[in-house]
C-alpha cells in the first residue's frame, strides 16, 4: 500500500505528524477494536494534550469501529498523533487510519 507523505512530516516509526507551518489543519482517524466485552478509547493528541476522542464499546460484537475528525489550529512544529487510552485494537494499528492536511496556512 502506498501512503502519501508529501514533505515527510509524518514520522512513520514514531507515528507522529510534525507541522511544517502554522495553520488550520484537518485531521481524521478510524480505528477497529477486537473482541467483545471491551471498550476502546483513542485520543487525537496535540503536543501531549488530548483534543478529541473516539470510543467503541458495544459488548455484543466481535469487531467494532470508531472514527472522529477535527479542524485544528496548529503551530509550526506542533506534534499531532493518536494515543490508545483503553482497550485493544484489531491487528494493533494495522487496520487503523490517520489522515491530516493543511486547510489554510496562517
Amino acid at each position: 500500500m502506498d501512503r502519501v507523505n508529501i514533505g515527510n512530516h509524518f514520522d512513520l516509526k514514531a507515528s507522529v505528524f510534525q507541522a511544517p507551518r502554522r495553520g488550520i489543519y484537518s485531521f481524521s482517524f478510524h480505528v477497529v477494536k477486537v473482541y467483545n466485552r471491551q471498550t476502546i478509547q483513542v485520543n487525537l493528541m496535540q503536543n501531549d494534550y488530548p483534543v478529541i476522542s473516539a470510543f467503541a464499546g458495544d459488548q455484543d460484537v466481535t469487531r467494532e469501529a470508531a472514527s472522529n475528525g477535527v479542524l485544528l489550529m496548529v503551530e509550526r512544529e506542533d506534534r499531532v498523533y493518536l494515543k490508545l487510552e483503553r482497550g485493544t485494537l484489531m491487528g494493533g494499528w494495522k487496520y487503523s487510519t490517520f489522515s491530516g492536511f493543511l486547510v489554510f496556512p496562517l
